[in-house]
């Protein structure tokens, strides 16, 4: 009900543009999911718009939820940067992507323990096996290690975008270390401080449960199911990026926190904890390292970070890692244009959410249209995370796309070519109004006895206008993410 004299956000001049909006629709009506959001909004006030979004960022302070950037050599905590607007999805529409991230992970699984064992998906010629022998994250180490329930990669987290026309995309699959659900468990804390009503009015599936579910699943590890298993995190430490995450989650699930010295490999191939009262047997090793770092009698020998003997451990079964090392091989941007034929593959069905369509620089022909065209494309590194080390080709420049072009063909395994997707949209604050930026989507998988979907994900959103870079650790931002209805 609208306050006589009082001037509220005007929906009116909202513009989102061709592009595909959240909240408002074609024709400028609010979408079904949205509707609610919609009108608590255009009832607020320029003044309570803007003091919403400062009591969030006060509480962000106040909780210490912070992300560690790097720059110019020094380590820097930030703020978590966080905007007040969610981004709501239908229930029904989410049934059907929750579908597809299950039926991809499930692939995605089956394939790295085929690439270590017999290779069955190579030896039918439905995948080249250069691939795997050019792949800088196959580990020869991992070649016959059988993980609990065949399950390689534990915890995924997909990354989703929408194009103008409303497809849901596969943008890439983070299958190592994926990061950002603590993100995503506090952004609904702050969401629930700052609209406490929009909680009351409609149903909006909760998030809570993922540390249970993610405990759960480490569980379902264990090689003693009849004890009561021993979780830990292993960290790095403090000066790693995530390392909030990294405590948080350990908080959330009871579980130690703990650094490669923290832990031991005994005489008998089990993995120990230090404690003041003695050693304890750990079950189940949650880990937030690199596999290359895990064990420097295997792998990088100088690493300080991992535990020596680790992968004897985890090989006789006396151990679980997620997860599991020599995961790295399907986290990969070439080997991700392949996801849909793994599930046609292993799954005998049609693939429920379609990748991102995509070009391979590694075919000559390919290559050369891809230099050709690089003012039109994305072209990505296959192993770099966070943005880095890619072309947007429409925002580059001359020098830019010909030092790109030398980068390409000096090794063209190395890089997989898209059009640009226009990212779908979500109201933003800016200053005291709302105006529309491009976001993503990155929900996370977990697979053990069972899998578990979290209701939306981790929606990061691009603050500057125009601009189709989501990652916190360039200037992004993040939201909560409804699955309402």
């Amino acid at each position: 009900m609208s306050i006589p004299g009082k001037i509220h956000i005007d929906w009116s001049t909202y513009d989102p543009g061709d592009g595909f909006d959240a909240v408002i629709g074609p024709g400028g009506q609010p979408r079904p999911a949205a509707a609610e959001l919609a009108h608590t909004l255009g009832e607020l006030s320029p003044k309570e718009l803007a003091d919403r979004q400062k009591a969030a960022e006060a509480a962000i302070l106040e909780m210490g939820i912070t992300f560690t950037v790097y720059s110019e050599g020094e380590n820097i905590d930030r703020a978590w940067p966080f905007d007040i607007v969610p981004r709501p999805i239908a229930r029904t529409e989410w049934d059907g992507v929750e579908a597809g991230l299950k039926q991809r992970l499930r692939a995605l699984n089956l394939f790295i323990d085929d690439v270590y064992h017999e290779q069955r998906m190579v030896a039918d010629g439905r995948f080249p096996g250069a691939l795997i022998k050019s792949s800088k994250n196959y580990l020869d180490a991992c070649q016959g290690a059988n993980p609990p329930h065949g399950v390689w990669a534990n915890i995924c987290g997909s990354d989703l975008v929408r194009d103008k026309d409303g497809t849901v995309y596969v943008l890439e699959d983070n299958l190592r270390v994926p990061s950002g659900v603590s993100y995503m468990l506090e952004n609904r804390s702050i969401t629930k401080l700052v609209f406490p009503e929009l909680f009351r009015r409609q149903k909006i599936r909760s998030v809570d449960d993922y540390p249970a579910e993610l405990f759960n699943m480490l569980v379902s590890l264990s090689p003693r199911p009849g004890d009561d298993p021993e979780v830990v995190v292993l960290t790095p430490g403090i000066y790693n990026s995530a390392y909030f995450e990294h405590s948080y989650l350990a908080r959330c699930m009871g579980a130690e926190l703990v650094e490669g010295n923290d832990l031991v490999v005994g005489d008998d191939d089990c993995v120990y904890m230090r404690a003041v009262e003695g050693l304890t047997r750990v079950d189940v090793i949650y880990s937030r390292i690199n596999a290359e770092y895990l064990d420097p009698d295997v792998f990088v020998k100088d690493s300080l970070l991992g535990v020596p003997g680790l992968i004897r451990a985890w090989r006789a079964g006396n151990v679980a890692i997620a997860n599991a090392p020599g995961t790295g091989v399907a986290d990969d941007k070439v080997v991700y244009t392949y996801v849909p034929e793994m599930i046609r593959y292993y799954l005998g069905e049609e693939p429920i959410l379609p990748n991102v369509p995509s070009h391979q620089c590694e075919d000559p022909e390919t290559l050369e249209w891809v230099v050709e065209n690089l003012q039109q494309l994305v072209v990505k590194p296959a192993n770099e995370s966070g943005g880095y080390g890619m072309l947007v080709g429409p925002k580059s420049t001359a020098r830019e796309r010909k030092e790109f072009a030398g980068l390409v063909r000096k090794n063209p395994r190395n890089y997989v070519a898209q059009p640009v997707i226009t990212l779908s949209t979500v109201p933003t604050v800016i200053g005291r109004k709302l105006e529309p930026r491009h976001v993503d989507l990155r929900p996370f998988i977990l697979q053990g006895a069972d899998m578990y979907v979290t209701p939306g994900g981790l929606t990061r959103v691009a603050l500057v206008r125009g601009s189709l870079v989501v990652n916190s650790s360039q200037g992004g931002g993040s939201k909560d993410t409804w699955v309402v209805g």
